[in-house]
């Protein structure tokens, strides 16, 4: 039976289960950069090739030359300095597959995407969506090229912490704006994924801070924030650091970015303005419908909340291992899935408390 045949709630659960293979498919995108900035290996491919760049070195001369040019930047002479050739693979490799899981991520969003137009299932305000989220995910790629050309002046060993936080971040919407859509598809018109009418900005709001919080980490990452002050709940003996410490950086406005003290409070800070919101979010609905769905979604999210700060915890007081810091970072995109479908679900149904 042709696929055009099929009833609409068909239609829209072929939809709604591609958004969200790429919604799992971005998750995995970031994991990957999550490790090859662990690995310190985002700086071993120092061109960039959109469509030439998807063959790897396929001989041993075509590796001599991809690793003198590694040889040639900041990096090199000042952290890896008589890396062998083995190791240099070690690190290419991660990077490389980073750029092909980017290129695959865009293959499984363009070619699903024609097909569904074609048969007249996505069109109108959807299509439109899904079209400004397809140039979000080409500006992505950009700004990745842009944060490793960061890394690749003379004297850098690594990227710039704030091109790192923004490419986390547009990473981070995208994701958003996949499970915004997925959701929002979960009953009526497909044409329909605009925001609805609701009768609290809580969700949103939460939707907003896990954004802000995951820019946040990604200051904390880039510029390596988490190896300092790695105790808890004090940083070196005090709740709040003093402001001679906090603001030691001049021009001020720098402090925000390069003071590694200013940046983990600041994370610090709003992961627990964060949590405590969640935590009313879900009291306030548990309160007025204990029974309701949204009650239960609120409940599930602040306990992921929960989890992801006492994740981040331990990944500080642990000095950021491998395999904490992955976690923390992944799990920071299973919060905000929840986060951002709560908030969709939370507008489109009729069962939401009066006053939540």
């Amino acid at each position: 039976m042709a696929l055009s045949s099929f009833p609409e709630t068909r239609h829209l659960s072929a939809v709604r289960a591609w958004l969200y293979v790429l919604a799992a498919l971005v998750i995995a995108m970031i994991a990957v950069g999550g490790a090859t900035r662990l690995t310190g290996s985002g700086l071993s491919i120092t061109e960039w090739k959109p469509v030439t760049g998807a063959i790897p070195p396929l001989t041993e001369q075509a590796w001599m030359a991809e690793f003198e040019k590694y040889r040639q930047i900041s990096q090199y002479e000042l952290v890896n300095k008589g890396m062998t050739l083995s190791e240099f693979k070690f690190i290419y490799a991660w990077e490389w597959g980073h750029r092909q899981l980017g290129r695959l991520i865009g293959l499984v969003f363009f070619l699903p995407l024609v097909f569904f137009w074609l048969r007249g299932i996505i069109k109108g305000r959807l299509a439109l969506t899904l079209l400004g989220i397809g140039a979000l995910g080409g500006l992505q790629g950009a700004v990745g090229w842009i944060m490793v050309a960061s890394g690749l002046e003379p004297g850098m060993t690594a990227v710039a912490p704030i091109k790192l936080a923004l490419h986390l971040t547009v990473a981070s919407i995208i994701l958003a704006c996949l499970v915004w859509v997925a959701a929002g598809l979960r009953r009526g018109d497909p044409s329909i994924v605009g925001p609805e009418p609701r009768r609290s900005l809580a969700p949103a709001i939460l939707v907003a801070l896990v954004l802000v919080q995951i820019a946040l980490g990604g200051l904390v990452a880039g510029s390596k924030a988490g190896f300092t002050y790695n105790s808890w709940p004090l940083m070196d003996g005090a709740f709040v650091p003093p402001a001679a410490v906090l603001f030691s950086v001049k021009p001020l406005i720098e402090n925000f970015v390069d003071n590694l003290a200013l940046v983990q409070f600041n994370h610090r800070m709003l992961a627990y303005a964060l949590v405590a919101f969640a935590l009313w979010h879900a009291w306030s609905l548990s309160r007025q419908a204990p029974a309701s769905k949204a009650a239960r979604r609120a409940r599930a999210l602040a306990g992921l909340g929960l989890a992801q700060m006492a994740l981040g915890i331990v990944t500080l007081i642990l000095v950021v291992p491998l395999w904490a810091g992955l976690l923390h970072q992944v799990f920071a995109m299973v919060v905000l899935c929840m986060a951002v479908a709560h908030a969709r679900v939370f507008g489109l149904t009729s069962e939401r408390p009066a006053m939540a």
